[in-house]
């Protein structure tokens, strides 16, 4: 089981087991219960198979510590945080993009993700004897009203503007597809029964294959794809061919830079470069936060950033809508947009080429020990080390590689961004140099 600021997750039935959710959803309530005077949580899912008995464990376990339920059904991540606003806490269970034989529980305060000092908090919260029982009411969002009144439909310039949405069966169904009704955006939908799905449930790194061909075959603009919450997007683009998730935070950017001129933007330290350019070049301002959506949004607040977001997640930021990565807020931004802008944005991204891999770990392993030897054997290599989240080794000026602990998984990731010419070979020595390392620990 992993425990973070971006959810509890685990393997249903494996380690996150009925009574660790019980325990969880009660230490939750229990938090509540001590932060609160009107005692109230939201809650939500998305589509994997465990998600309905887990949700009637949360809401048993809520309603006994005295909290009123307001329960949304399937509905995308993004869709809990905006409903969140209205009730003293929420609760989303998901496992995001992680395999469909994980879930887990997502808890929210004050409209966010918790933050680090929040889980610890959270953490050390004693379960609290129930005395009166909470009321449990079923009811629908308002989300899709508020994201028409937020985004002016004047934004929509292309009136034959077409896209595919490939669902991936999860709780963007009957969500994205009402939103871009709304928005008279014309599409064709795939995957779009909830719970069935031909591809894997992380369009970060799964190959959507029949997206693509749906997008060449109709001569679509772009294709949609979103994860099984609905908080990623990862687009197509008018060719067929599947862009990098930074390619996501980069048109979204240019979105609001265009719609809005907006100048302020915080993004993770594992976003690409091209996306602090294209920043530049319009005169605006960048951030850099540590990776996770709460970290992200942590460092907003600190310097008062309009939008941003985690590029490798393609998760696209607007804080004065909703306080997380919004793949439906993200897919009504790109429909907005002109094609000299699109055509600026995949300019600017093709200069780059970013490779991203995980490498299962001992969770018990000495982390210290091993980024002491990372950093002793890489050094070298780099004008500059970040130390902030993990290790970011700063090659040149087009190139970085990012060595850091999953917040969702026992894993290490390994991230690099360089020129077309040089990434390849320049990962392979990263990549082999870091797991000879691991492995003789």
């Amino acid at each position: 089981m992993k425990i973070s600021i971006s959810g509890i997750r685990g393997i249903f039935g494996d380690d996150l087991s009925i009574q660790e959710i019980a325990r969880f959803s009660r230490v939750y309530g229990s938090y509540l219960k001590n932060n609160y005077d009107i005692l109230t949580c939201v809650i939500a899912r998305d589509s994997r198979p465990s998600g309905g008995i887990i949700t009637d464990i949360v809401i048993g376990c809520l309603l006994e510590q005295g909290i009123s339920v307001y329960d949304l059904g399937i509905a995308p991540t993004p869709v809990l945080f905006r409903e969140s606003r209205k009730y003293s806490g929420a609760l989303m269970i998901t496992a995001s993009h992680n395999p469909l034989t994980w879930n887990g529980l997502k808890m929210l305060i004050k409209g966010r993700g918790l933050f680090e000092e929040d889980l610890d908090q959270v953490l050390k919260t004693k379960i609290q004897d129930h005395a009166n029982i909470g009321q449990y009411f079923k009811i629908n969002a308002s989300f899709l009203n508020d994201i028409v009144n937020y985004v002016p439909k004047s934004n929509q310039l292309n009136d034959d503007f077409k896209v595919g949405i490939d669902f991936g069966g999860g709780a963007a169904c009957n969500y994205a597809n009402h939103l871009l009704d709304s928005y008279h955006v014309k599409y064709l939908g795939i995957n779009d029964k909830l719970g069935f799905s031909s591809r894997g449930p992380d369009p970060t790194s799964d190959p959507l294959v029949e997206l693509c061909e749906l997008v060449k075959i109709n001569k679509l603009n772009f294709g949609f794809a979103f994860d099984v919450d609905g908080d990623r997007l990862v687009i197509v683009n008018n060719q067929g061919i599947q862009l990098n998730p930074d390619s996501t935070l980069l048109l979204c950017i240019a979105g609001v830079v265009r719609n809005n001129g907006f100048k302020r933007f915080t993004i993770s330290l594992d976003s690409s470069l091209s996306i602090e350019q294209y920043v530049k070049n319009h005169g605006g301002q960048v951030f850099i936060s540590k990776v996770g959506e709460s970290n992200v949004i942590k460092r907003m607040f600190e310097t008062d950033s309009q939008a941003g977001g985690e590029g490798s997640s393609g998760g696209f930021i607007m804080p004065s809508f909703t306080s997380c990565r919004d793949g439906l807020l993200a897919s009504v931004i790109i429909s907005s947009l002109d094609q000299n802008t699109i055509n600026e944005c995949m300019n600017l991204s093709s200069k780059f080429k970013q490779i991203r891999t995980k490498h299962p770990i001992d969770p018990k392993i000495d982390s210290k020990d091993l980024f002491e030897k990372i950093l002793s054997s890489l050094k070298s290599y780099s004008t500059d080390v970040i130390n902030t989240d993990g290790l970011k080794f700063v090659l040149d000026d087009s190139s970085w590689v990012l060595i850091r602990f999953s917040n969702t998984e026992h894993a290490l990731r390994i991230s690099l961004e360089s020129t077309k010419e040089k990434a390849d070979p320049m990962y392979k020595l990263f990549h082999n140099k870091i797991i000879e390392i691991y492995e003789k620990i």
